[in-house]
């Protein structure tokens, strides 16, 4: 059901987008464009698991031969390793800037653009340009989360000590089958859960799950933070390898019976007896059990504690900067192309259309939107994308439509649209080709507070209960649970330091666009 709902969601935004390229000409040459890139992607995509699957059995032949401290340092290098996703693009970015430098003081003829100018502008206002580039690395690196915060391993390999069918034996009495007790090769199999957790989001695909028998354990699901304690132990025996992630809890994880310090049972009872070794994590000298939400300094392993819930508040932290930001993105994105079309639409041909189009906008401006938005989400249960959606409607297309509508107004009886008129030019070239770059400067400085806007508005109805559904991770849930139970200082002291950090950062990069782009620098009075 879930599944059927976004992909309506995105088939009504890309109809959208395609009834837009269409009044603007530009359809052919997307499809073109879109038929090289879909080709060229998937090529890549082709190559890109081949050279991993090569790189991890090649991996696997290396970590038979060289000694365990070799292995730990390969283990360290595939845990940094998601990060080398967000290190390429920078260090290629930087290089291209480099030699865009170089080939300019070559040509020192060449003229700046208005728009290079107020780049230029926007760069030398360093706390919003240092703002702007540490939003961009923090979203990157929690949108591969799954890669690095994980309670999955990014690459294991395991032999589970039995004969499967299919694997080599020394057929003894030439019956043709394996009988127990012969030699056999145990032959190791791969995994890579950490990687099909991260590529969960596309349609089809889920997350990794894995039955404990295949593992050698009891249960119903594989804990893999067992097996890493099993096959780094001296008991080892060559039956695997296994790299988890930097940080081994997950956002969604309930650690409500594993927050407990941790002990070796000597007699396999299944609980600590007195005498039995201990990993005194606070060094009190004691055994200690822990029920959530813990603070941070009870234990070592999630050093921001948990919530009530028992899930991980570091984790819960990461993953909801990630859902905050793509809300924001999603609601700003889908209420600018909105906007921008009823806006020009409006200010362009004006009388009937515009006497219309703004007591629609009343209408929809009178709606208590907070009210709405939490009845429809009360039984609708939304998802990011349906709620993104919901707010779209309900008010985001509003403000940045009365914007384009009052620029359109203000360059229609300019003197560069009257020559459009009388070459010829079509209504639809006029608007989205002539005035439409003129008109970008208040789209572009009001979309900071827009986002900031957005992502209150998501804090705010998850903190009022009618937000995003469990176990999505959330702020406005975090600072929930604090409000109910004030002894609990981390769950309300940590998500405001992240959300107050968070709209500070995007204050001032919204402070240096509105700066650099302030028409009055780069104009003058006649």
């Amino acid at each position: 059901m879930l599944g059927k709902r976004y992909i309506q969601i995105f088939t009504s935004v890309a109809i959208l987008i395609i009834f837009l390229l269409l009044v603007t000409g530009y359809f052919d040459f997307l499809i073109q464009s879109f038929r090289f890139l879909l080709v060229s992607v998937l090529n890549i995509i082709d190559l890109v698991f081949y050279l991993i699957l090569s790189a991890f059995s090649f991996l696997n032949i290396i970590i038979k031969i060289l000694p365990s401290n070799f292995n730990e340092l390969i283990s360290s290098i595939i845990k940094l390793s998601p990060f080398l996703i967000i290190i390429t693009p920078i260090l290629i970015f930087r290089r291209f800037k480099l030699l865009t430098l170089h080939s300019n003081k070559l040509d020192t003829k060449k003229s700046e653009s208005i728009f290079q100018k107020r780049l230029r502008k926007f760069k030398s206002i360093k706390r919003g340009y240092y703002s702007l580039i540490i939003l961009l690395v923090l979203y990157a690196t929690s949108l591969i989360g799954p890669l690095w915060m994980n309670n999955k391993p990014l690459y294991v390999s395991f032999s589970n000590q039995k004969y499967d069918f299919g694997e080599v034996f020394n057929d003894k009495n030439k019956n043709g089958v394996w009988d127990k007790g012969e030699p056999f090769e145990d032959q190791k199999s791969i995994f890579f859960p950490a990687i099909k957790d991260f590529f969960s989001f596309v349609p089809g695909l889920s997350e990794a799950r894995y039955g404990a028998s295949i593992f050698n354990q009891k249960g119903a699901l594989v804990d893999f933070r067992k097996l890493n304690d099993s096959l780094n132990s001296a008991q080892n025996n060559g039956a695997g390898f296994i790299v988890m992630p930097l940080y081994m809890y997950h956002p969604h994880e309930d650690l409500s019976d594993k927050l407990d310090e941790k002990y070796k049972d000597a007699n396999n009872n299944g609980k600590w007896d007195e005498g039995e070794d201990f990993n005194d994590e606070n060094k009190n000298n004691e055994y200690d059990t822990f029920n959530p939400p813990t603070k941070p300094g009870d234990s070592k392993r999630n050093f921001l504690g948990t919530e009530t819930s028992g899930k991980d508040v570091f984790a819960r932290l990461v993953d909801g900067y990630k859902i905050s930001i793509t809300f924001a993105l999603v609601v700003t994105t889908l209420s600018y192309i909105i906007g921008v079309i009823i806006g020009a639409f409006l200010g362009y041909f004006g009388g009937k259309w515009d006497l219309f189009g703004v007591r629609l906008i009343e209408i929809f401006s009178s709606i208590p939107f907070l009210f709405v938005l939490m009845i429809l989400a009360g039984f609708m249960k939304p998802g990011v994308l349906l709620l993104a959606l919901l707010s779209v409607i309900l008010k985001g297309w509003i403000g940045i439509t009365m914007y384009i509508r009052g620029e359109f107004f203000r360059e229609k009886p300019k003197d560069y649209v009257s020559a459009a008129v009388s070459m010829g030019q079509s209504n639809t070239k006029i608007m989205f080709k002539h005035i439409l770059p003129n008109s970008l400067t208040p789209i572009i400085t009001f979309a900071p507070f827009s986002i900031i806007g957005d992502i209150f508005t998501l804090v705010s109805l998850d903190f009022l209960g009618y937000g995003l559904r469990p176990p999505a991770s959330s702020w406005g849930a975090l600072l929930k649970q604090g409000s109910e139970n004030l002894l609990e200082w981390h769950l309300l002291v940590f998500p405001v330091l992240v959300l107050t950090i968070t709209i500070f950062m995007i204050t001032f990069i919204s402070e240096a666009v509105r700066e650099a782009f302030d028409p009055r620098v780069y104009s003058r009075l006649r």
